[in-house]
This record gives structure tokens, C-alpha cells and sequence, in this order.
């Protein structure tokens, strides 16, 4: 009898451990098959050459420079007149495209060196069932100044009407691409999703209350939102694959280094896109197989709508010059002082490296 129970006692324990083992091992699995931890493996699609040059072919510098980017060339300060026409073009030209995307404003009131005002970012999302982003963004608002110049605005082109501009022929130039990534079963729950921030400047003098009012709001409100809808453990924030913003882009000649050594990887794409690009003859006045982007170069770092996320841990790469335009912040920061051509360059190197990281 007693041979019997010990034999029992023995295989319930057995089965136990077995149990707690299975378990341990699930738990692993579990852990490495996170949809958060997927961003850490991802792997951009890698192209074929005809794929290289037919997304290259479907931007359009001159209808962009018309259709997107004058219309912001306007003074454009938080709560003025000009940036809530600016908002609404904005909405407009998401909302005219096939691919069918979510626009939601994010506005609220905050405390600024002169009393109160109104911010409004505008959030625009391909899919919001996805779990994972793949963010682009800029800040739409211009620079404020409390004095006469002889009737002349300040309106910010490469700060920031260019980047905003990128943002929407990016969209367009894609919209085939991304409707049919949208609507195909079967896809990597991945999307796409644009942020133009309002208050990135100060208002006054650059301090960590006066600047960044529309990035530091909606990065502490994406922290408090579930994601997916009724997790308990992960938020807005963990849905963000990358999160590149774009800013004082369209002089000549801008040098684009890596600021952050955890997204070195996604920097060294846009440098193996440029070189492709360079290869095949598709990029403007580009003696040199890199001309934009040098991961080695050595940079500083420039306080921007990326901090209150890199703050929180979202993997950010910074598309800023090192140096910035000698135009910046001044009335010459104007459509004279573009440069079409590598505006043009720009974005084809762009929107490949989305085409490629969204797997399109």
C-alpha cells in the first residue's frame, strides 16, 4: 500500500513540475512573440530594382510644390487665422485620397507666455485596427514674431511647410500602394501614421514650458490610452514601431546625421536608399552616392517634437540638418530660398524607405 502512494506521490510531482516547466516555457514564448517586441526584429522588404524605380516614378515635385506646399507658405503662428486654414488644407488633402484615412484633431488649452490659446494637433492614421505604427511626422505651426517688418510674414518654409508637404505628396504618391495594403488579408498588423504637432516653437523664449506644446500634450495623452482597446498593459506609445520627424528641410546640400545609436540601423536604410537611388540615375544634381544621410557624421542633439517620446522610450530617427539652413528663423526662410531639386531627392528617398519598411 505504502509502495502504491509513494508511486503516486511521485507522478503527481512529476506532473507538477512538468506543468510548471510548460508553463515557464509558454510564458517565454509568450514574451518573445509580443507584438511590442516585434519593432526590435523587423526587417525592411528588400527591393528589386524595378520596384526601386517604379515607386521613385510616382512622386511629383511640381504638383506637390502647387497643390501641398504653397498653400502653407503663410503665416501660420498658434491660434492665428493662417493656421487653422492651414489645418483644414491639411485635413482636405488627407481626406481626397483612395486610401481612406482616420484624421482626428487632438486640440486643447494650455498656458502660454501671454495668457491662453488654443492647440490643435492633427493625427491622421491608415488603419486604426492595427497594433503596430510606423510614425512620420512635423510640426505644422511657424514661428511667432511680436514686431513689423514692412509687411512682410514669416512663413516658415523649411520650418516646417516643406516637411508637412513631404508628408502629403508621400501619401499621395503612395495612395495606390497603401489602399491595397490597407485591404489585403493576410498583412502584417502594421500601418501607417501621420502627426503634424501645432506649437513646436516658443512663443517667447525656448524652455522646457514654452515649446513643444502640441508634442509634450499628446505624448502624455497616448501614454494614458489603451492600445489595443482594453489592454491593461500597453498604451498608444507601444504601438510605435519608429517615429520620424521631420524638420527644417528644403535648403541645398543638408547633411542628415544619426542622433540616436538604437535606430542607427533604420538611418543607415535611408543612406543604402540614397545609394541605390544614386546608382540607378534617379536622384538630381547628386555627384556622390551620399550626399544627405552620414551615420558617422558627428551631430548634437537638437531639442525637438521627439522629445516627449524619446523621454517615454519610443525608438526616434531625427531627419533634421547638422548644421541647420542659414535661412532658419528669419524672413528669408521663404519659397525663394527652396530647393526643388533636393526637396525632390528627399522625397524619393523617403517614400522608398517606406514602400520597403512597410513591406508594400
Amino acid at each position: 500500500m505504502a509502495s502504491r502512494k509513494s508511486l503516486i506521490y511521485f507522478f503527481l510531482v512529476g506532473l507538477l513540475q512538468l506543468t510548471m516547466i510548460s508553463g515557464q516555457t509558454l510564458k517565454q514564448e509568450e514574451y518573445k512573440a509580443s507584438w511590442t517586441e516585434e519593432k526590435l526584429n523587423h526587417e525592411a522588404k528588400i527591393m528589386t530594382v524595378t520596384a526601386i524605380k517604379n515607386t521613385a516614378a510616382l512622386t511629383n515635385i511640381s504638383l506637390m510644390w502647387h497643390h501641398y506646399l504653397r498653400p502653407m507658405l503663410r503665416e501660420r503662428y498658434p491660434g492665428s487665422a493662417g493656421i487653422t486654414a492651414v489645418r483644414q488644407h491639411i485635413k482636405d488633402c488627407l481626406d481626397e485620397l483612395q486610401a481612406g484615412w482616420t484624421t482626428v484633431e487632438d486640440t486643447f488649452q494650455e498656458s502660454i507666455p501671454y495668457g491662453t490659446i488654443t492647440f490643435s494637433n492633427i493625427i491622421s492614421t491608415l488603419n486604426t485596427t492595427a497594433k503596430r505604427r510606423l510614425v512620420l511626422a512635423c510640426h505644422h505651426d511657424s514661428k511667432y514674431f511680436n514686431k513689423w517688418w514692412y509687411n512682410r510674414v514669416y512663413t516658415g518654409a523649411t520650418d516646417s511647410a516643406v516637411p508637412c508637404s513631404m508628408l502629403l505628396e508621400l501619401a499621395r504618391a503612395l495612395d495606390y500602394l497603401l489602399f491595397k495594403m490597407k485591404n489585403t488579408p493576410g498583412r502584417p498588423d502594421l500601418t501607417l501614421q501621420l502627426i503634424f504637432f501645432d506649437g513646436q516653437e516658443a512663443l517667447e523664449y525656448w524652455s522646457e514650458n514654452d515649446s513643444l506644446y502640441g508634442s509634450r500634450h499628446l505624448a502624455n495623452k497616448m501614454e494614458k490610452i489603451a492600445h489595443p482597446p482594453g489592454s491593461t498593459k500597453t498604451n498608444q506609445l507601444h504601438a510605435i514601431d519608429l517615429f520620424i520627424l521631420l524638420d527644417l528641410i528644403g535648403a541645398q546640400n543638408p547633411r542628415f546625421p544619426s542622433y540616436f545609436p538604437n535606430t542607427v540601423r533604420w538611418h543607415k536604410k535611408l543612406q543604402q536608399i540614397e545609394q541605390n537611388l544614386h546608382h540607378l540615375g534617379l536622384l538630381k544634381e547628386h555627384p556622390n552616392e551620399v550626399k544627405y544621410f552620414w551615420p558617422k557624421m558627428p551631430s548634437m542633439y537638437v531639442n525637438d517634437d521627439h522629445d516627449p517620446f524619446a523621454q517615454r522610450g519610443v525608438p526616434i530617427l531625427h531627419i533634421i540638418p547638422t548644421p541647420f539652413p542659414q535661412v532658419w528663423h528669419s524672413l528669408e526662410d521663404n519659397e525663394i530660398n527652396l530647393d526643388p531639386i533636393t526637396i525632390d531627392n528627399l522625397n524619393k528617398i523617403l517614400q522608398v524607405f517606406v514602400y520597403a519598411y512597410l513591406r508594400l
